[in-house]
């Protein structure tokens, strides 16, 4: 934290003491819930994730407006077209109740400063998180907490938000919508490329991720790839941002000369999620495309590396995790991804080896052909 935003923090603390001197909590139950905001935390995956918190409210409010609150540009990008939001909006708004799916000081603040009568944010046990920071503990004492446990599986904690309004929810189901154009995009990509999806067994490969720790090696993945070519005569195509080239370029470069493959790098959000919703298997890294793949159905292999496996990778018969042998602990949390062991996260990533994901591969996709 630099020492301008830590000096912005205490400013802002000290904005929610002097309000809570004359106003209280924040933990008031409206008698009537109409506008409703709900504040993801965390990027691309950690949002995807969150979908089942909007399902649930939509299930629950079918007629309220529902806000979502943070980072509006990416927010919108991922949610837009699931009919799950009415609203984006980078800065606090009034609204009868804000729902806090993560611990998150810079967020959650503006919402108690705003006068929202009841605010719903989490209490983290179970491990150390890096997210929960002194003001944001000092900031729970006046608000409605739910109890969300590290090391347990991030989306159902996140559905416990909606516990002090009396509503109990299991579906952590995601789910995503895409636009038209987009759609039309993909179509042409594909046909440009020939690939006839009644057809074709198009696979999507993602070799990186936002946190670099994470990655597996490039060569590696070129391993994969040509296995599967050469083995299941399949497509693949290689995904990723403008930010990716570099890391796709040198993963084709290992590949095998007479293996083909098909890359793209400069898909928006809207289209990748077009693109990923197509493909009969995804596998990457633990990156947010995959989780995208899980929530329009597509099978995936997580390369789950340093992370927790159980904490928010794809679960289900098809969805595979490769975890490191030999592991004692993971590495990295959702709520923690910050403060860990850099030599053993590392040695967790390069310790899984090209055969341990191709007979995972192996499995699922003999289950997925007698699913056909």
């Amino acid at each position: 934290m630099t020492f301008l935003k830590r000096i912005g923090n205490i400013l802002l603390l000290i904005r929610v003491l002097i309000r809570a001197i004359f106003s209280g909590r924040a933990d008031k139950i409206p008698k009537t819930i109409s506008r409703i905001i709900i504040v993801p935390t965390g990027k691309l995956g950690d949002v995807v994730c969150t979908t089942p918190v909007l399902r649930a409210v939509r299930k629950h409010f079918p007629q309220g407006y529902v806000i979502v609150v943070g980072d509006s540009k990416l927010h919108k990008q991922i949610l837009l077209d699931s009919g799950l939001v009415d609203e984006y909006s980078d800065n606090a708004v009034s609204a009868d109740v804000a729902l806090v799916t993560g611990p998150t000081f810079e967020l959650t603040a503006p919402l108690y400063l705003t006068g929202i009568p009841l605010i719903i944010a989490p209490k983290v046990i179970g491990g150390f998180s890096s997210q929960v920071t002194k003001p944001y503990r000092i900031l729970t004492y006046f608000l409605k907490t739910y109890v969300y446990r590290m090391k347990e599986y991030a989306p159902r904690e996140r559905l416990r938000c909606l516990e002090p309004l009396g509503i109990i929810y299991e579906d952590t189901t995601k789910y995503l919508g895409f636009s038209e154009s987009a759609d039309t995009k993909i179509q042409q990509f594909l046909s440009i490329h020939d690939i006839d999806l009644k057809k074709d067994f198009v696979i999507g490969v993602t070799p990186t991720a936002g946190h670099k720790i994470k990655e597996w090696p490039e060569k590696c993945f070129a391993q994969m790839i040509d296995y599967l070519v050469a083995k299941y005569k399949v497509k693949i195509i290689i995904l990723g941002g403008p930010k990716d080239r570099e890391k796709v370029e040198k993963t084709k470069s290992y590949l095998n000369q007479e293996t083909k493959i098909i890359e793209t790098t400069s898909l928006n959000i809207d289209e990748l999620k077009a693109l990923i919703a197509k493909l009969k298997l995804f596998i990457s890294v633990d990156t947010g495309p995959i989780y995208i793949a899980e929530a329009f159905g597509v099978p995936t292999i997580d390369i789950t590396g340093p992370i927790d496996e159980k904490e928010q990778p794809p679960q289900g018969p098809f969805h595979r995790n490769v975890v490191p042998p030999q592991r004692l602990r993971p590495e990295l949390f959702v709520l923690n991804a910050k403060s860990y062991n850099r030599e053993e996260a590392l040695r967790q990533v390069k310790s899984i080896t090209v055969s341990m994901v191709t007979d995972e591969i192996d499995s699922l996709l003999s289950i997925l052909k007698m699913s056909e």
